[in-house]
């Protein structure tokens, strides 16, 4: 578990961990709100400076494709 935010904890949810490309401070987020308002994206946690990516969200209410789709709208290249 992150000692700063708290992040680890997946309550039964799928969690996403990776790094990213092409983030600024602005894209981060920017990015970070778009996946918060997709239905069953729970948590979002970006490190804009060397792009460690934690999300934690519900398969059965978002898939996979709709998360990658936000990265891609912001020219953020997601390494999964």
């Amino acid at each position: 578990m992150c000692k700063e935010c708290g992040c680890g904890q997946t309550n039964g949810n799928t969690r996403l961990q990776f790094n990213a490309k092409g983030y600024t401070e602005e894209s981060a987020k920017t990015v970070e709100k778009a996946l918060l308002g997709l239905p069953g994206v729970l948590f979002v946690h970006i490190h804009a400076h060397d792009g460690e990516t934690t999300i934690d969200y519900s398969p059965a209410k978002t898939k996979l494709m709709d998360i990658l789709k936000i990265f891609s709208d912001h020219s953020v290249e997601a390494a999964l």
